[in-house]
């Protein structure tokens, strides 16, 4: 959770006041981030949520034998979802990720329109060429609004071309609708664990205890759930 700690201030009421309205405008965006929730660790309930929270995923980023397991449920059209990508995971993924300590997966919740759903299949359709992630990033870094056009089919196939998969195989995958009950599930899956919006993470300890965090909070809380959970 992050934490802001006033300076300690000892110059009068006024100038207290005055110190706590300038920092509340300068982190105000901060004070209402959710408490990171801890899921019921009891029998059957969680290991319900265990699989609905790992069902219908993306291949492993990371080490397999990594201790911790971070989900995402994401939209590639998403906003607050592509400025996780770009301001957040690049500390989760040199500090943890690259160090073996935490392996990431990804969940699609295709919420904002049926760009995302395609945008979704078109990335399950790489990993039919073992190339989930580069073309999971390549979404990303095209990112151009939501219901603009730029996760379009065609957008989608030269997408592809740039990474250098087989497009005859991947258009087939595409026009066959071949994952697209990943993706259904998926969005299913995030349903039924009570998702509104996205992004949104769970985070599952050594021990199996689940934290949940909700939208694209900062580096700083995912830092401080990893700096415990590996204690």
């Amino acid at each position: 959770m992050l934490k802001l700690h006033l300076p300690s201030i000892g110059i009068g009421v006024g100038a207290t006041i005055g110190v706590i309205l300038f920092i509340f405008f300068i982190y105000g965006n901060f004070l209402d981030i959710p408490k990171p929730q801890v899921a019921g660790q009891d029998g059957s309930n969680q290991n319900g949520t265990l699989n609905l929270i790992s069902d219908n995923s993306s291949p492993i980023l990371g080490s397999k034998n990594a201790s911790i397991t971070m989900i995402e449920f994401g939209d590639y059209q998403c906003f607050y979802c592509n400025r996780f990508y770009h301001t957040i995971e690049p500390d989760i993924v040199k500090n943890y990720i690259d160090t073996g300590k935490v392996k990431m997966i990804f969940k699609d919740y295709t919420i904002i329109g049926q760009d995302s759903v395609n945008a979704a299949h078109a990335a399950h359709c790489a990993q039919e060429q073992g190339k989930f992630w580069q073309y999971h990033d390549i979404l990303y870094n095209n990112w151009s609004g939501e219901n603009t056009g730029w996760a379009s089919p065609n957008y989608l196939l030269g997408f592809a071309k740039q990474l250098g998969l087989n497009v005859d195989q991947f258009s087939q995958c595409m026009t066959q609708s071949k994952y697209i009950s990943i993706v259904r599930g998926s969005v299913s899956n995030a349903r039924d664990l009570g998702l509104s919006g996205t992004p949104d993470f769970f985070i599952i300890a050594p021990d199996n205890s689940i934290t949940k965090v909700v939208g694209a909070q900062p580096y700083e809380v995912f830092d401080e759930i990893f700096k415990s959970k590996l204690k």
